[in-house]
C-alpha cells in the first residue's frame, strides 16, 4: 500500500500527549494508530465501536469519576458485592 496523502486533525495537546503514551506501550505510532481506525471503518463500514449519547446517570458518574468524588468502597466490599450479584444471576 502506498501512504499518498496526509490527514490532518487538531486535537488537544494533552489528549495526543497521553494517547501517544499509550501508544508507544503497544508498539505503534499515531500515524499507524489513525490507519488501524480508517481501516476498521472501511471493514466494519461505519464507525467500529457503538455510539451512545449517555444518560443522565451516566453523564452524573462520569462527573463524579472525573472530580473523584462519589461513593468509594474497599476491595473486600466490592468482591462481596460481585459475589452476591453472581448468585443472583
Amino acid at each position: 500500500m502506498t501512504l499518498d496523502t496526509t490527514v490532518r486533525a487538531r486535537v488537544d495537546s494533552n489528549l495526543k500527549k497521553e494517547v501517544e503514551e499509550i501508544l508507544q506501550e503497544v508498539g505503534l505510532s499515531t500515524s499507524q494508530a489513525i490507519t488501524l481506525f480508517l481501516k476498521r471503518i472501511k471493514y466494519e463500514k461505519g464507525i467500529p465501536f457503538e455510539l451512545k449519547v449517555p444518560n443522565a446517570i451516566t453523564i452524573q458518574a462520569m462527573e463524579e469519576a472525573e472530580q473523584n468524588d462519589g461513593e468509594t468502597i474497599s476491595f473486600e466490599e466490592f468482591l462481596e458485592e460481585s459475589q452476591a450479584d453472581a448468585k443472583t444471576l
